[in-house]
């Protein structure tokens, strides 16, 4: 794992890869296939291992968070950073904290929260980690009404933000009233454009985002990093062919649970991911044979740029 602390030039190096942990049936990790899923990660040229929701840390164990940490900091490789995150809850950031800082992680991801809360409580809440953690953190927006942007702002002004993982689902994501209100007070390479390649063509050509976060990249990683470069190079034919490719598995995300589709996804084409940890589950049988198929085609066209890389 990289130890470097990151900047947001480096940032642009690659998508963020939100990928799921796999899980022996008992709920246990399963190193094996967790190291194949970072391999064929790092091969398909993703710098960055975002672990979240898609790993479902939700609901993972704080008596696990150590163990579940040390081996993805053992599988990253030396140019791949590994970004954990934390919560969603501020008891459970405070048994994490200590974990983060001994494993020496560049940054962590705070996992917004749902629940009781008031705006002065979460950023109360937030500037005690930041305190805690000691150094800038990336703050993942999931709703417009979870922050005002000048309260993202003052946390920006007070160095605590590295960067924000911005996700919050809109029919049309260039009609998006709160990310342009975001934008007037936060500069755009802050933000991560966060809900996969389907808005990131938008949202890093109308709004100048600085990269995007990528689920179904754990399949084709490398048509993923490929749209990024293409949208760099402002290619935007072949950035809108390679986001074509993506489409039918996020469509299958979408109509379902995407944490769900997404591992299952994993599953029948890079590596057995195991059990849905609960409250989620896996998908039934009879629901399989499209995730599949998206898949499988998908990784299809993964293969095909390694090839001619």
């Amino acid at each position: 794992m990289k130890l470097q602390d990151i900047t947001l030039a480096d940032l642009r190096l690659s998508p963020l890869a939100v990928p799921p942990v796999a899980r022996h049936a008992d709920l246990s990790l399963n190193r094996a296939n967790n190291a194949a899923l970072v391999r064929h990660l790092e091969q398909g040229g993703i710098r960055f291992l975002m672990y979240g929701g898609n790993a479902n840390l939700y609901q993972a164990r704080v008596s696990e968070y150590e163990a579940l940490l040390s081996m993805l900091a053992e599988f990253a490789g030396p140019e791949t950073w590994v970004i954990p995150s934390v919560g969603p809850d501020f008891g459970k950031i405070l048994d994490q904290v200590p974990v983060i800082r001994r494993l020496r992680f560049p940054t962590a991801m705070v996992l917004p929260y749902v629940g009781p809360m008031t705006r002065r409580g979460l950023l109360d809440g937030l500037r005690r980690f930041s305190d805690l953690l000691g150094k800038p953190f990336v703050l993942y927006i999931k709703n417009d009404d979870y922050l005002a942007p000048a309260e993202v702002r003052a946390l920006i002004d007070e160095r605590r933000i590295l960067a924000i993982k911005y996700a919050a689902v809109h029919a049309d994501p260039a009609d998006d009233r709160y990310l342009r209100a975001l934008l007037t007070e936060v500069p755009p390479e802050y933000l991560i454009s966060g809900i996969g390649e389907r808005p990131a063509l938008v949202h890093l050509q109308e709004f100048g985002l600085n990269s995007f976060t990528t689920g179904s990249g754990c399949v084709a990683p490398r048509a993923s990093a490929e749209m990024l470069k293409a949208i760099q190079a402002r290619d935007w034919a072949r950035a809108r062919a390679l986001r074509e490719c993506f489409i039918a598995l996020e469509d299958l995300r979408d109509a379902n649970s995407p944490i769900q589709v997404l591992h299952d996804a994993v599953s029948a084409v890079v590596a057995d991911m195991g059990p849905a940890m609960p409250f989620l589950s896996n998908a039934d049988e009879a629901e399989m044979p499209p995730i599949r198929a998206a898949a499988s085609a998908l990784k299809a066209v993964n293969d095909r740029l390694l090839e001619t890389a």
